[in-house]
């Protein structure tokens, strides 16, 4: 497995992983290029993928990872990780868990304090998976959607 920052030819398949509608590449609107330009020109934001053999069609799990500065942590970073998700029919193969643990492992090589993500309260095995990689409930999220 090759685990890589994505390309812009990774785009159609990351979007189909995201909308996990079983395709293997998905339509790109100009919201999408322009959101991903924007993640490959920000220092602190990475859209990363975990490949077969390095190829676009080859995808098979993708997560974003961002680097949020803070004064807490002892003024080290931390890793916000978002999107994480693995092709349908390789689910179960370990793929998941070696993705979070290659993100996590580049959190701690850029010096991170900590790694944290959110997970929906309807997703109890995707609870129970990043339990098992060690990550603990220590807090409550909120959100606020800001969508018309």
């Amino acid at each position: 497995m090759i685990f890589r920052t994505a390309t812009r030819e990774d785009l159609p398949v990351v979007l189909a992983l995201l909308a996990d509608a079983g395709e293997e590449r998905a339509e790109v609107a100009e919201v999408h290029e322009r959101a991903f330009a924007a993640i490959e020109e920000d220092a602190r934001n990475e859209m990363l993928v975990l490949c077969e053999d390095g190829a676009p069609a080859t995808v098979v799990g993708c997560l974003q990872l961002t680097y949020v500065p803070g004064l807490g942590q002892g003024g080290r970073e931390r890793a916000l990780v978002e999107a994480v998700r693995v092709r349908a029919d390789r689910r179960g193969d370990g793929l998941g868990a070696e993705l979070m643990r290659l993100a996590v492992g580049r959190a701690r090589e850029r010096g991170c304090g900590l790694v944290q993500l959110t997970s929906n309260k309807q997703r109890a095995d995707a609870h129970r998976f990043y339990e098992r990689l060690g990550f603990a409930r220590s807090h409550e999220g909120f959100k606020l959607s800001l969508a018309h």
